[in-house]
């Protein structure tokens, strides 16, 4: 015949039919199934369309079986009774085992990953014949839908409701049975996590303060809390190289005075606690770039190439290039911040990015504490980011009666709860911050209680 020397588009009808036997016989499967399969990765359309029923029963709690389905499946006008009642027989008279279901669930989405990559060949394959777009930006298109694939994220189909609820289901249900496996990424700062619930994921985090206050040693901190979690972590710096971000890190974590480092006058035990401390960091899987002049584009290409991702920070957001022509440094920072945002959502992790405040908090006359407005060539940062934070030294302005190691973390914007100020204690030899502990007030004795 004509036709066929085609090629079918890869799927496996069995493995569908498998699946819709599987819930009619047991629709307890739907449980392990929801993770994985969703109404887009059937082939046969009228499938994913029953499938989708099925969803909407369980979500709505009623009762699934033979005849339930089939009543929907008519209903919906999917197939006519005849039709529908023999199909449904037959899928679910083949099932060998529903033991077997989420197995024939991972077959269907590998097909489905299948025909999504055989589309996006074609995709790069037309974008590369017209040529009107950047080489660079094809690169980035490709691996970004490759990764999508690959990390099981695709986001081209739209997701109906009833599926996305069911997830959210599925989610609160793990979280319930152990919160700590499903928290957000804890910095270990105690009160910094209590008000964030930990750094969520696909979050774009903004830490914001005026020079030498701190934001690099405290983005440090958390990548080294994290890291020292098992997780993984990539910083990008375009302000210092990666043996000072070292230096940093093992000064802080060994107690050696980060000076030290820059005239070699160590003592015999600072040695040996180098030595030690070094080979405890040496073991966690922080990954340090300090490529000057890097775009978002640039980041991810490195990202995707790390064999699993926890934490990304940016240090800082005004030294990163937009790679597009703009017609000002505002609009390059929105087009920047708007690109992060955009990465947090896509690697499915949270992003810890710094940022430069403005001078006009030092213009104002009584308090000097920085407030969203401050954040400078703000374009669309404040917007974009999901917490904005700012550090603040009080004793800057009020050396007489302020502790100098007592620093202000302003929570300032928090899209999932409140906002407050957060207190971090700094030790500057150090250049290390760790939980404030507040002196506790001395109780009085019961001979010195004061009168009512």
């Amino acid at each position: 015949m004509e036709f066929e020397g085609l090629k079918r588009m890869p799927h496996s009808l069995e493995a569908e039919q498998s699946i819709i036997g599987s819930l009619i016989v047991d629709y307890r499967c739907l449980e392990d199934l929801a993770a994985v399969l969703r109404p887009e990765h059937f082939y046969v359309e009228s499938y994913g369309k029953i499938y989708s029923e099925i969803l909407e029963m369980y979500m709505t709690s009623e009762k699934i079986d033979f005849v339930t389905v089939l009543n929907r499946v008519v209903a919906a006008g999917i197939y006519g009774e005849a039709e529908a009642k023999q199909l449904l027989y037959d899928m679910a008279s083949a099932v060998p085992s529903t033991k077997n279901a989420l197995a024939y669930a991972e077959i269907v989405a590998e097909k489905a990953n299948l025909r999504r990559l055989i589309g996006i060949c074609d995709e790069i394959s037309q974008a590369c014949y017209a040529g009107s777009d950047d080489v660079q930006d094809i690169l980035d298109m490709a691996e970004a839908k490759i990764y999508e694939i690959r990390d099981h994220q695709s986001n081209t189909a739209m997701v109906e409701l009833k599926t996305a609820l069911l997830e959210s289901f599925d989610r609160v249900s793990k979280i319930a049975q152990d919160r700590a496996a499903h928290a957000g990424l804890q910095t270990n700062f105690r009160d910094l996590d209590r008000v964030l619930s930990g750094f969520g994921k696909s979050d774009l985090i903004l830490l914001a303060a005026r020079p030498g206050l701190g934001k690099t040693s405290l983005a440090l901190n958390i990548a080294r809390n994290v890291g020292m979690q098992g997780k993984t972590v990539a910083i990008f710096s375009l302000e210092m190289s990666n043996e000072q971000l070292a230096n940093r890190l093992l000064s802080s974590e060994s107690g050696v005075d980060n000076k030290k480092f820059r005239t070699g006058e160590l003592s015999s035990n600072e040695w040996v606690r180098l030595g030690q401390y070094s080979s405890v960091l040496a073991k966690t899987h922080i990954y340090l770039d300090d490529t000057p002049d890097m775009t978002v584009a640039q980041m991810k290409a490195k990202l995707r190439r790390l064999p699993s991702l926890d934490l990304v920070v940016v240090d800082y957001l005004q030294l990163m290039s937009s790679g597009t022509r703009t017609a000002n440094r505002q609009e390059a920072v929105a087009e920047i911040s708007r690109s992060m945002k955009m990465m947090a959502k896509e690697f499915n992790v949270p992003v810890l990015c710094l940022s430069q405040l403005s001078r006009a908090s030092e213009k104002r006359e009584e308090d000097k504490r920085p407030i969203l407005s401050d954040l400078r060539e703000s374009g669309s940062i404040e917007q974009d980011a999901d917490a904005i934070m700012f550090l603040y030294n009080d004793a800057i302005y009020n050396k007489e009666t302020a502790n100098p190691n007592k620093i202000e973390l302003i929570i300032a914007k928090n899209r999932h709860g409140p906002t407050e100020t957060v207190y971090l204690a700094w030790n500057n030899t150090l250049t290390k911050f760790s939980n404030y502990k507040a002196k506790k007030e001395a109780i009085p004795l019961p001979d010195e209680a004061p009168p009512r």
